[in-house]
Order: C-alpha cells, then structure tokens, then sequence
C-alpha cells in the first residue's frame, strides 16, 4: 500500500481573469477580496506557532479556508457564526477570570495593578457578555411587522398588521400562520380607524347595505339643530 502523494504549500494568489478583462485588474480584483486578505492575516498571525513545519499552510490555503467558510455563510449555514462566537465567550471569560485574579493578589499593595487588572477583566467581561447576546440572537426568530393598508370608498383607511416570524438560516416563516395585530377580530378582520363622522360606521358599509331611512321625528330634530 502506498502512501497519499504529499500536497504542497500554496502561496499562490489565484487570479481569475475574464476573457476581455486587463490582467492588472483582474489581479487587482483578486487582492481585495475579503477572501485572499484575511487569508494572508491569518498565515502572518499563525506563522510564529507554525515555523517552518512542513505542515504549516500557506497564504493561499488559508484563503481557501477562508473562502469555504464565507461561502457557507453567504448560503445561510450559520454553523460557524454559532461555534465561533461561542468559542469567543469562553475564550473572553477566561481572560475575565485571569484578570479577576491578578487583581485580586495586588489588591491592598498595589493600587495601579489593581486598578488595571480590574479596568481589562472588566472589558473582557463585557465583550463576553456581547458575544453570548449575539449568539442567543442568532438562534432566536425574527419578528417583522407588515402592515397593509386599504382605502375603501369613502376614504376610510382600514390598517391591518401582520408579524411573520422568521428563524434563523433560510427559514421564512410563513404568513398564513401567523397571529393578526392586537384588536383584530377572531375571523381576521381588520381593525378599522376612526370615523370622521361620529355618528357614522367605523368601517365603510357595503353596496349591498343602507343606512334605514330617519323617521319624520329624527328629521325635525335635526332641522332644528341647523337652524
């Protein structure tokens, strides 16, 4: 049995160049991509722990890596944002912890060390704090609120609410599940806004319906009331 050929380090930058496009634009295009640069970062901040292994990546490795893992992001996998921002938590709160104590043995002798130590277990703390909202936040569904508004004869406005709740990744909610605002009837009606005849129907009555005929008493008072 013989063993897997070894791949080389890549340190190349790939260049995808179009048909009717200058080369120095093409690679132009291919250095700011997010992909290349940070792949480049991370080879220079792992290069110490590295050395000179032969199993130390290469620039172009990492952009690869970098690249795989926008990609996924781009279509909605949210795997890496959960494990990195959860990784971030703990990674902060250990650093919390560390300062805390440091604190702690310089408290009573050293005041500007206490007072430093404290200010950096502080931040960490806090950024710790953030990272967990934000993962809480990227698990939890989204609430967007579409109102529809319809203009009835007689120019009455009838406002409707409707909140879709979307999870997260691609997942839409869908609005023929969703709850109707507050103060709509049980039938899923809609609520109407006021009239601007008191004594007139909050919501426009239909063609097919008349207000009755006022009787002779009703009418005399109202002529009354003009006069």
């Amino acid at each position: 049995m013989t063993a897997p050929a070894k791949s080389s380090r890549n340190d190349a930058l790939q260049v995808n160049q179009k048909a009717d496009e200058r080369e120095h634009l093409a690679t132009a295009k291919a250095i700011v991509a997010p992909d290349f640069r940070h792949g480049v970062t991370v080879s220079q901040i792992m290069k110490p722990q590295m050395g000179a292994s032969d199993f130390a990546p290469g620039a172009g490795d990492y952009a690869d890596a970098v690249q795989e893992r926008a990609n996924r992001a781009a279509e909605g996998d949210l795997a890496f944002a959960s494990r990195m921002l959860a990784a971030q938590a703990v990674t902060l709160d250990t650093i919390f912890t560390e300062m805390a104590r440091r604190m702690a043995l310089n408290m009573g002798e050293y005041l500007g060390a206490t007072e430093t130590y404290g200010r950096i277990a502080m931040k960490a703390q806090a950024q710790s704090r953030a990272a967990l909202e934000a993962l809480a936040k990227l698990h939890q569904p989204r609430e967007q609120t579409v109102r529809h508004v319809h203009v009835n004869e007689g120019g009455q406005a009838v406002i409707a609410d409707q909140f879709h709740h979307h999870t997260g990744g691609q997942q839409n909610g869908q609005s023929a599940d969703q709850p109707h605002a507050a103060g709509a009837g049980q039938s899923g009606e809609c609520a109407a806004l006021p009239s601007p005849d008191p004594l007139g129907d909050g919501v426009p009555i239909s063609g097919g319906e008349r207000e009755p005929a006022l009787s002779n008493a009703r009418r005399e008072g109202q002529r009354s009331a003009e006069r």
